[in-house]
């Protein structure tokens, strides 16, 4: 008699893993963050409501998880390592390879739809709000500081400038118009934001 292999647990807990990741984003995409449940998104995904709680606290704690991962996919399909922005010496370069892919994530309908709900929810929902930007968001501003500083280490940009402040030349315009569709998001807007940002508008 010939023994079967024993289930391979580890395997077993990272597609159910992958499951609820996919069900919580597709489903606050779909209903919205309040009607978003716990309930929902295990059934969805297959799995019992209880699999979810020993992983999770709560529904937010699944969907920054399930954030962090597609920022984590998005940032490898770009050719760029998670969590650190390239550092190739050009920054004008580096700023705009990043900008470039976060363009892509922005358009990509598996970001977008559940990152409007939560962006219109953490408006109304400060707890919330506050969370996401706190767990979320600002992480991910920081690798824009550390690679600002780096980039004043080399004299690339002067000293005298706050990277906190400097960041949002070109982070935040394009945040605002593809939460209020005041304009398309493109390379070619991206590419700008980083030329106005660097060089000013001055004549030169």
């Amino acid at each position: 008699m010939v023994n079967k292999p024993a289930p391979d647990a580890t395997r077993r807990s990272e597609k159910s893993r992958r499951a609820i990741y996919e069900a919580a984003l597709s489903l606050v995409g779909e209903v919205g963050y309040p009607r978003t449940t716990v309930e929902g998104i295990a059934a969805r995904a297959g799995v019992g409501k209880q699999t979810i709680y020993r992983w999770w606290s709560s529904k937010a704690d699944v969907l920054l998880e399930a954030f962090l991962d597609l920022a984590e996919q998005a940032a490898q399909a770009a050719g760029h390592e998670p969590y650190s922005l390239p550092d190739t010496g050009d920054l004008a370069a580096d700023l705009k390879a990043v900008l470039r892919a976060t363009v892509d994530e922005l358009l990509d309908p598996r970001f977008e739809a559940p990152s409007r709900a939560l962006a219109a929810e953490g408006l109304v929902n400060e707890q919330l709000g506050r969370e996401f930007v706190t767990k979320l968001l600002e992480p991910q501003l920081q690798l824009y500081v550390h690679r600002l500083r780096a980039a004043q280490d080399t004299g690339a940009v002067r000293r005298d400038v706050d990277p906190r402040i400097a960041l949002e030349l070109f982070v935040s315009p394009l945040a605002q118009r593809w939460l209020q569709r005041t304009g398309p998001i493109s390379y070619d807007y991206t590419d700008t934001l980083v030329e106005y940002a660097l060089h000013g508008l001055a004549p030169r």
